[in-house]
């Protein structure tokens, strides 16, 4: 089932409401339903080959790895989403009821496409920041070997490090967790999206 157009602005309720019976994905951006786009098979790679590395190296540490079908609230923004990887330290924080939307992210990962990377890198990135528990944020690029890892300060300031040579190896500092890029591009076919 789609989501209806024909009402312009909904609330967080409704949205709730409307996504649990139908049969794709969409994003709540402060009373507007917007549909997500499917994701290229560059895309999946690279999300499963992350996915697979973290998951595995937290098996023993106070974290857990969500992929694409939990949601993430944001409420100073009206903004529900679903971001491509989420990493919480703890116990998941849930908007009740049910257990499809957490609060509280540590590391968010984002595998950029075209349609969406301005956004991942803009307005999103920004929403992200007013969750209170979110420390690193890590775009990876579908369409070169491109890594961007933003690291919240302890004075509350965003650094940025890039990645572009696939003998770099990217550390997280939330949790232990090293990746080198050659591992992370292993399956990606650059040939593909051409």
């Amino acid at each position: 089932m789609t989501i209806a157009s024909e009402k312009q602005i909904y609330t967080p309720e409704e949205y709730l409401q409307l996504e649990e019976k139908s049969t794709e994905k969409h994003e709540y951006r402060n009373g507007e339903i917007v549909l997500m786009t499917g994701g290229t098979t560059n895309h999946n790679r690279l999300v499963l080959e992350f996915c697979t590395y973290l998951n595995f190296a937290l098996r023993e540490q106070n974290a857990e790895v969500f992929a694409g079908d939990v949601r993430l609230w944001i409420p100073d923004y009206r903004e529900y989403t679903y971001p491509d990887i989420m990493v919480v330290q703890g116990q998941p924080v849930y908007q009740s009821p049910g257990t499809t939307t957490i609060t509280n992210p540590t590391i968010i990962v984002e595998v950029l496409s075209k349609s969406t990377q301005a956004r991942d890198r803009g307005d999103k990135f920004r929403f992200y920041r007013s969750v209170p528990e979110f420390k690193e944020y890590i775009l990876i690029d579908q369409y070169t070997v491109l890594v961007e890892h933003f690291v919240k300060t302890s004075d509350h300031q965003w650094m940025l490090t890039e990645y572009e040579a696939k003998e770099a190896n990217l550390s997280l500092n939330s949790v232990n967790f090293e990746i080198s890029l050659e591992e992370l591009y292993k399956r990606v076919n650059f040939d593909e999206e051409v």
